[in-house]
């Protein structure tokens, strides 16, 4: 993925990114299915939705912290 495609999940609303999560994971699973039947012909697509979930658990995960940051400040 590129920066690019990082800068856009990062401009996404929170609840939009868990939405994206749900859908990649529903995508990993149809791939390993796939795999395991002997379907997939780019087994790369299964490494390509595993970085995506990540990153995109990164995002979710820094904007919680920085959230539990901001509210330990104010009190």
């Amino acid at each position: 993925m590129k920066t690019t495609e990082t800068s856009k999940l990062r401009e996404m609303e929170t609840s939009a990114l868990f939405a994206k999560e749900k859908q990649k994971k529903d995508e990993l699973f149809t791939l390993n299915i796939e795999k395991n039947t002997g379907l997939l012909t780019k087994v790369d697509q299964i490494k390509a939705a595993k970085k995506e979930i990540a990153r995109i658990k990164t995002i979710i995960r820094e904007r919680q912290a920085a959230e539990a940051k901001s509210a330990v400040n104010k009190g």
